[in-house]
């Protein structure tokens, strides 16, 4: 391998693969326009610009760091992003042409050396999205989009439709315009055959740069570490944190739309260390590593980084679809606090029920910090129970006793009151934040269509279409027909609280918008909270300050008693 060459010449000379232990397909794909910046629609636009520019000199698709193997075969430490999308784009390249014509000679050859010679496909992507790329991409042997279970498969999907899609109504001078641009397109590629040197070379590449995610960084801090003092178990070290992270990528191909990989090594690190004041990976680790022998460090912490993230998978996967506790947990989102809570239950192997009590229980004390909005820290007030929460002492009772007695505690106790029933109380009076109502309404929404139903089971909040927050009486300064005065204390006190809040679908909202009462209030059929409202008005058409405070108060009734 060369270290100036063409993108033909890499792909042509090289078996080239991504190595399991590396990130899989993470390039976005915009489908509706080419405009807002994806990874794969600047990819396109940007080699459509170097066409139109006419230059002599050809398109640069930059470095590649590779480590070759034993069998001859180049695994790629460095651009794998780059050249699985030029893979992708070539064989939706080369699939157009070939419905418009026959493949010239040097066509075919272009084909056999970038893209699959017979039954050798000259680039792999990661192992478990390998077959996905050459049945979807390269053969096009699959046509449905069942069974795709990483992220990274869909993107990889998502890009091929792209470009094919793009593609299909483009004549032969842009096609041929665009292979010879992309075969011919200069690269800079540095082989290496000590894995050690491609570490290093990583680190120091990706520090000069955009950086790479922190846990990517650390991945690679470990495994230099390991060639500096792993000695005679140097091999057998390597491969395992190659297992641990290879487990890594594919949870995070399955869970990277719910939590952010980067959060996770967090929480992993107040797991390790056993408090919720940890903050900083990267210099914790790096501290950590600086001093002497760190590979009894690294292999521990490798080990809890693959367990937290295969918990985390099972949580915000499985178990999030059949428990309604953790789906109203994660429905709730910001829950980072809870995260290493969490994590520990699933390393202790607590059942569900124990599960599904410790979630509703922090599910409650995050819900009224957010409504709150106090800034003073609750995880602090937490760290005691979280530290004595440990695989001897698996109860978790004493989490939930401190939960409800901060919700308690009264206002004399000024450190701990922040979250109590008083401060909840006074946060639900006025304007609340509209992702906030919405899931309070949505929690409200349970509680009524449960009354007197037996065997009731709750709808999930992701069943709503689209839930948007309905103003029964609408925003605007004029009004029609069917509500109270738009006076000053309205506008201030009633306006933009609780008790006007409604939730509907987006159409269901977008459809009624500021009409008269009686036709708004003919539509709200559908949520037991909308026939709320048809009840409480049986006897008059208008909705009025004191209907709103009514069931302002009752909505607050409910979630002091329940939340």
């Amino acid at each position: 391998m060369e270290a100036s060459s063409t993108i033909k010449k890499v792909l042509a000379e090289s078996k080239i693969f991504v190595p399991t232990y590396q990130r899989a397909y993470s390039w976005e794909t915009e489908t509706d326009s080419r405009e807002k910046g994806k990874q794969t629609n600047v990819f396109l636009s940007d080699l459509e610009d170097y066409i139109k520019s006419s230059t002599k000199t050809p398109y640069y698709f930059g470095h590649f760091l590779f480590q070759k193997c034993d069998n001859d075969a180049y695994g790629v430490i460095d651009g794998q992003q780059r050249l699985t999308t030029v893979v992708i784009f070539l064989s939706a390249l080369f699939n157009r042409l070939k419905s418009l014509r026959k493949l010239s000679e040097d066509e075919e050859g272009s084909l056999e050396d970038m893209v699959k010679r017979r039954s050798v496909y000259k680039f792999d992507t990661v192992e478990y999205d390998k077959q996905l790329f050459r049945d979807y991409v390269i053969d096009r042997s699959k046509v449905d989009k069942c069974n795709l279970e990483t992220e990274s498969a869909k993107r990889i999907v998502r890009a091929s439709d792209f470009f094919t899609n793009y593609l299909s109504n483009k004549e032969e001078e842009y096609l041929t315009k665009m292979l010879s641009a992309i075969q011919n397109a200069s690269c800079t590629t540095h082989p290496v055959t000590d894995e050690a040197e491609a570490i290093q070379m990583f680190i120091f590449q990706n520090n000069r740069g955009k950086k790479p995610s922190n846990l990517e960084i650390i991945k690679a801090e470990f495994m230099y570490n390991i060639h500096l003092y792993g000695g005679e178990e140097k091999d057998s070290l390597i491969e395992e944190v190659k297992y641990r992270f290879e487990r890594i990528y594919k949870s995070i191909s399955s869970i990277e739309y719910r939590i952010n990989e980067d959060d996770v090594l967090v929480y992993t690190l107040r797991v390790y260390f056993n408090s919720l004041s940890e903050a900083n990976a990267t210099d914790k680790i790096s501290s950590i590593l600086s001093k002497g022998n760190p590979i009894q460090f690294i292999k521990e912490f490798t080990h809890s980084l693959a367990n937290s993230f295969e918990h985390l998978t099972t949580f915000f996967g499985k178990d999030e679809r059949n428990n309604h506790e953790i789906h109203s947990l994660v429905s709730l989102g910001g829950i980072g606090i809870a995260i290493p809570f969490i994590i520990k239950a699933y390393t202790f192997g607590l059942d569900i029920n124990d599960k599904s009590k410790l979630c509703a229980s922090l599910e409650s004390i995050i819900l009224r910090h957010r409504l709150i909005r106090t800034k003073a820290d609750l995880a602090s007030r937490l760290n005691d129970v979280y530290q004595n929460f440990t695989k001897e002492n698996r109860d978790i009772n004493p989490i939930i006793g401190r939960i409800e007695w901060m919700k308690n505690v009264p206002r004399e106790s000024w450190w701990w009151a922040y979250w109590n029933n008083a401060e909840l109380e006074r946060s639900m009076q006025g304007r609340l934040h509209h992702s906030s109502a919405k899931y309070l309404l949505w929690k409200y929404e349970n509680q009524l269509a449960s009354q007197g139903k037996g065997g009731y089971k709750n709808i999930r909040f992701d069943s709503i279409e689209k839930p948007h927050l309905e103003h029964i009486a609408p925003q605007t300064e004029n009004p029609a027909s069917g509500y109270c005065d738009y006076d000053e204390e309205f506008r201030n006190q009633y306006l933009d609280c609780l008790g006007n809040y409604l939730l509907l679908s987006e159409t269901h909202n977008c459809s009624i918008g500021n009409l008269p009462f009686e036709i708004k209030r003919e539509t709200y059929k559908h949520l037991a909270q909308q026939r709320e409202i048809q009840d409480l008005t049986t006897d008059t058409q208008v909705w009025t300050k004191e209907l709103i405070n009514q069931r302002k108060t009752k909505i607050t009734d409910f979630v002091l008693s329940t939340l």
